[in-house]
């Protein structure tokens, strides 16, 4: 398994930059940087690590677990969405239904298919989709 270190190492070097000039994007001195790639600095604040992720033109996930990193979830729609198609009819949400949002808007009732994964949603689990453009809270997807 590659360190943390050398993943810092081989980011660097592909983004053609030289430890002084990581460490200026990053804040730091060259020195840290060396020590990091080294490992004789095993433990980064998660603030750092972000600047890193940033001045490597990487993502934290591949900073943190390599090009293998797991790929985030892409969900992928053939035809219009669900409240675009002409026979879709909106509901307003019952009351009774625990929701955590208020949601005031229509939205659509919805449930995966067989067979089909879209975690953590399990196949006959209950969804209301709705479109918005105001995140609400983690756990919420935002269509």
């Amino acid at each position: 398994m590659e360190s943390l270190g050398s993943r810092i190492k081989q980011l660097r070097l592909r983004a053609k930059l030289n430890k002084a000039a990581l460490a200026r994007k990053v804040g730091v001195s060259d020195v840290t940087i060396s020590y990091w790639e080294s490992g004789a600095i095993k433990q980064i604040g998660h603030e750092r690590l972000v600047a890193l992720a940033d001045a490597l033109d990487c993502s934290l996930a591949t900073l943190l677990e390599g090009d293998s990193a797991p790929q985030l979830l892409t969900l992928t729609h053939t035809g219009p969405l669900p409240w675009e198609q002409v026979q879709a009819t909106t509901i307003t949400v019952p009351h009774h239904l625990p929701l955590k949002i208020d949601w005031k808007a229509p939205c659509v009732m919805a449930t995966p298919g067989k067979e089909t994964d879209f975690s953590p949603v399990a196949s006959g689990d209950l969804l209301l989709l709705g479109p918005t453009h105001v995140f609400h809270k983690a756990g919420h997807y935002l269509i």
